[in-house]
């Protein structure tokens, strides 16, 4: 037996952040492009844009800014602060989720 977890964030009971977006964003990061992004990914490009508009709505502040002549896409250092807090929680929490499997299984 072992203990599992998966967090996200929610606010108004709608997803804001978590492990998808996670993916998708350092994704972006990766490739400089929502539509690079969301191939490596298996999805649509709507999709994922779909999710990157939610998010920024929901928070309230840019997450993704298009590169001069929109030929590119990067994150804003609000996205690279979000998505380092959240691996940073997500990380605590296992940790401590491996030790509780130790001590209990």
């Amino acid at each position: 037996m072992e203990i599992k977890h998966k967090i996200w964030l929610e606010k108004n009971g709608k997803v804001v952040f978590g492990p998808g977006r996670d993916v998708l964003f350092k994704a972006i990061d990766e490739c400089h492009s929502l539509n690079a992004a969301a191939k490596k990914l298996d999805m649509s490009y709507r999709a994922a844009w779909g999710r990157v508009k939610a998010s920024e709505e929901r928070l309230g502040m840019k997450l993704v800014a298009t590169e001069s002549g929109r030929t590119g896409m990067h994150l804003t250092e609000e996205a690279r602060i979000l998505i380092r807090r959240f691996d940073q929680l997500d990380g605590a929490i296992s940790s401590l989720l491996e030790e509780a499997n130790r001590d209990l299984f």
